[in-house]
């Protein structure tokens, strides 16, 4: 990268960055363990030769943490999937109940925007679908940071709520759902799409935030892709152009899933391998009347709603990548 030269080629240049991404992220926290191990090594030396009780309990403390940080990056080598470093479409869509599940989409999303608020990954909202009394139908997120995918993947699939709504007059409990979905962002897919004949393209006028330019035109961009009847919608932007870009991109990402995940069911029925692919599948009840947050994949459990709900969810992502492992 430091070659003068090394820009005249942006093509060849960005595959060079994207291969360098993931590398970066694993050997950057290993230095920086191995920094805190030195630094903790004189520290010690220092508490013993001077016995300085005080000192000693600031390295026990630094072990304690430096046991963390070698956990999380002991579980970054599980993160080997050709798909697991890369950026992802990130979408939060409310199941059948009406104001009941919207609000629970909502809850959901603010969950996730305190984890990556936590984890410091970059968030764009791509389109988004309010509720009519409440809440959202339906959100898709662009979240971007090292190995985004390879996490955020272990929350697919079903996301149960049990609680005493607060929408029902008599107090009764209810029970709602909203489904995650994860795409990974992939410059360079091998799909090829008609998108003449295969695909069909409506705009309308965008919604919520961004002045009145949002209402006056139709720059949204809903594609259609005839065939598999998948349905992406961007909004994000000003120009329509960039909506069907981006839109575009989103299309090839979830039909690159799509296929990749017919491939995987047909695995599954040769190897008795059921619910793996796990899109319509339960994996995870908050039930906030019993202060109780349960992954049904890994047995993950705890009476801390409020931190859950708070966006406090790695226990569950790391037990789900462990899962995941073991199986393999």
């Amino acid at each position: 990268m430091a070659d003068p030269g090394f820009w005249n080629d942006q093509e060849s240049a960005r595959k060079v960055i994207d291969e360098l991404k993931p590398l970066k992220a694993t050997i950057v926290p290993v230095e920086q363990l191995l920094a805190q191990c030195e630094d903790l090594d004189v520290l010690l030396d220092l508490a013993v030769e001077e016995e300085d009780a005080g000192t000693l309990g600031e390295v026990a403390a630094g072990l304690r943490k430096l046991s963390t940080q070698l956990d999380r990056v002991e579980l970054m080598t599980l993160l080997n999937g050709p798909m697991d470093s890369h950026d992802c479409y990130f979408s939060i869509h409310a199941g059948a109940g009406g104001t009941e599940s919207c609000d629970w989409a909502e809850m959901l999303m603010r969950m996730y925007l305190r984890y990556f608020e936590r984890e410091g990954y970059k968030v764009e909202e791509i389109d988004r679908s309010d509720g009519e009394e409440a809440g959202i139908r339906s959100v898709t997120l662009f979240v971007k940071g090292s190995y985004a995918y390879g996490y955020l993947s272990c929350e697919r699939g079903v996301h149960r709520l049990v609680r005493i709504s607060p929408f029902d007059a008599n107090k009764r409990r209810h029970t709602s759902f909203a489904a995650v979905d994860v795409v990974p962002e992939i410059e360079d897919i091998q799909i090829e799409v008609d998108w003449d004949k295969d695909v069909r393209e409506d705009t309308y006028r965008a919604s919520g935030a961004g002045g009145q330019h949002v209402n006056k035109t139709s720059s949204a961009i809903r594609l259609t892709h005839l065939p598999t009847n998948i349905v992406v919608q961007c909004q994000s932007q000003r120009s329509q152009h960039q909506n069907r870009a981006t839109a575009r991109k989103m299309l090839a990402a979830r039909l690159y899933q799509y296929e990749q995940e017919r491939r995987d069911a047909q695995l599954a029925k040769l190897y008795g391998d059921k619910g793996e692919i796990a899109w319509g599948s339960q994996i995870r009840s908050y039930v906030l009347d019993d202060r109780r947050v349960k992954d049904h994949r890994t047995l993950e459990e705890t009476s801390d709603v409020d931190a859950v709900l708070d966006g406090d969810i790695q226990a569950y992502i790391d037990s789900q990548l462990r899962h995941r492992a073991s199986k393999r």
